[in-house]
């Protein structure tokens, strides 16, 4: 694994993937360098982990962009663009990818939040997109996703206003999964990444596929496509080993 990260600390601690965001000094903002190296760990993690955990340093999650950055970057097409690709490598890994959320998580941290698989926020978290306060637009996909995950009428009542939620408020929304106290937000995710690393990698896979490719299908292709994938993996080492398990009344035993 890379060993010369500079705006994050990479580690797997067992089967679990960990990425923590370090620029804890301007809140974890992106600039390039991070958003690049986001992408390459992604990449790695996905072929020796079967979770990834995504977490900010200090006490914020990630407050956004890093304004000074895109002011006075030379680069600013390359600097989106790769904004895009760290997001869709989170989408596209094969494993599942959560982000523990505590503090702010702001117009690119929100962005980066709505491409995660799964979120537990803490409940000091403060989300929401703040571009429209400052003049901007988004950049990293936040006029997309935001839309499809809650629905257009919230998403444009948050993206216009620049309003922001609670972690019980995203947790309503459907933008997170679950919201615990912060003292409790690391054991949490910890549990929860515990639990899908035990899980088969394959079925993870094909069940984060499914979910990924049938949103973009009539129900009745989506239908069809989940038919065909269940077909074609209770076949596999795992699918059996999972119902001989059942049979036999024990824990499966996966690859």
């Amino acid at each position: 694994m890379n060993k010369g990260w500079q705006t994050l600390q990479v580690s797997i601690d067992g089967k679990i993937g960990r990425v923590l965001l370090n620029r804890p000094d301007v809140l974890n903002a992106l600039n390039y360098a991070l958003v690049l190296e986001l992408e390459q760990a992604v990449r790695e993690l996905e072929n020796q982990a079967r979770v990834i955990l995504i977490e900010g340093a200090g006490d914020h999650f990630c407050a956004g962009a890093d304004l000074r950055y895109v002011a006075e970057t030379q680069q600013l097409r390359e600097f989106i663009e790769q904004i895009n690709r760290a997001f869709f490598s989170i989408e596209e890994a094969p494993i599942p990818v959560i982000a523990a959320v505590q503090g702010y998580a702001l117009a690119g941290g929100f962005e980066l939040m709505q491409a995660c698989d799964v979120v537990i926020v803490a409940d000091n978290a403060v989300i929401g997109d703040q571009h429209s306060n400052f003049g901007l637009i988004p950049g990293g996909g936040g006029s997309q996703r935001l839309p499809r995950l809650i629905g257009r009428q919230r998403a444009l009542a948050l993206l216009l206003s620049g309003a922001r939620l609670s972690g019980n408020e995203a947790v309503a929304w459907g933008l997170a999964y679950r919201s615990v106290p912060l003292a409790e937000l690391r054991e949490q995710n910890m549990a929860l990444a515990q639990n899908l690393a035990a899980k088969s990698r394959g079925g993870l896979k094909a069940m984060k596929y499914l979910v990924n490719r049938g949103a973009e299908k009539p129900l009745n292709e989506a239908i069809d496509l989940e038919v065909d994938t269940f077909l074609e993996w209770i076949r596999s080492r795992d699918a059996q080993e999972g119902l001989r398990a059942f049979q036999d009344k024990r824990s499966p035993r996966f690859e």
